[in-house]
């Protein structure tokens, strides 16, 4: 871990691009909110791969790399903004697959079941299943953590593990927070349950990311000069301070509420917003722009 100082402000990320071959990029709050893109986050991401850096989009989305290529695509984000893209699904992909004819119980929306596209497993009930799979909640827009608590409790006496494909406790959906699979993860990790995170801030991502990084770069690259950036620190911040890279915190992202109004925002209360969670930001700015 760096030692703690106060994150330094940038206007845009001209500033310090030059810095860094290669991005390593959260998408949900910075590339777009669920709704539309964000459109300077995008602009940046561009003006940077038209400077001639990388950009590795690393995502915490519970489905297939190919899945979030459509679901951008979708909403208008303009997919020229990356080189390549790795998620969370990819990574719990690659764990249900080394099960081998695994049982698995979804707990989560039905469009998530891209997670399993091509794979040797079997969707069960919940008596029958070998393993947990859970991508989200089954209706985020109605329904809160606290509601699985029996469910929890009954995976618990079937001595079920969970694989958590996306391990973020909430995302912005327009102008609301949702919440997410990690939520139900760590719900489950309170009560004595077993959860494999797939995603950020644990490693497996991160090495699948570096790899995908020194092929772009041939090999070019340290991870002391790779960014990045991201809005959530128990995801995206402590995940890069693991993995050793730098971090642009975005500040008017999933924390704004924590130490300000998202506008208004002092180097200072980032500083001591990291400190309390044991993370540490070397730049911040509101939202990403060029």
């Amino acid at each position: 871990m760096k030692i703690t100082v106060p994150p330094r402000e940038i206007s845009g990320l001209s500033e310090i691009g030059a810095l860094f071959p290669a991005i390593l990029c959260d998408v949900w709050g910075v590339v777009h909110d669920g709704v539309s893109p964000l459109q300077s986050g995008v602009e940046a991401l561009m003006a940077y791969r038209n400077n001639g850096g990388a950009v590795m989009l690393i995502s915490n989305a519970p489905r297939p790399s190919w899945s979030v290529r459509e679901q951008m695509a979708g909403i208008g984000v303009d997919l020229a903004c990356f080189d390549r893209l790795i998620t969370s699904g990819d990574v719990t992909r690659s764990f249900l697959e080394e099960q081998k004819n695994v049982r698995v119980f979804h707990l989560g929306p039905a469009r998530d079941h891209t997670i399993y596209q091509d794979l040797a497993v079997e969707i069960s009930d919940l008596d029958s299943a070998d393993v947990v799979c859970c991508s989200g909640l089954f209706n985020e827009m109605t329904e809160q953590p606290e509601q699985y608590d029996p469910l929890l409790a009954q995976m618990m006496e079937l001595g079920l593990p969970m694989v958590c494909a996306n391990p973020d406790i909430v995302v912005e959906s327009g102008d609301r927070l949702i919440p997410c699979a990690g939520a139900l993860a760590a719900r489950y990790v309170a009560i004595g349950g077993s959860a494999v995170i797939a995603g950020k801030p644990n490693a497996p991502i991160y090495d699948r990311a570096m790899l995908e990084i020194g092929a772009l770069l041939a090999g070019q690259y340290t991870t002391g000069r790779v960014l990045a950036i991201g809005d959530g620190v128990k995801t995206d911040v402590l995940g890069a301070n693991r993995a050793g890279l730098d971090v642009l915190f975005i500040a008017a992202g999933i924390h704004a509420a924590e130490y300000g109004d998202g506008n208004q925002i002092e180097a200072g209360d980032v500083a001591a917003f990291m400190e309390r969670h044991e993370a540490v930001a070397d730049y911040f700015m509101p939202r990403l722009s060029w």
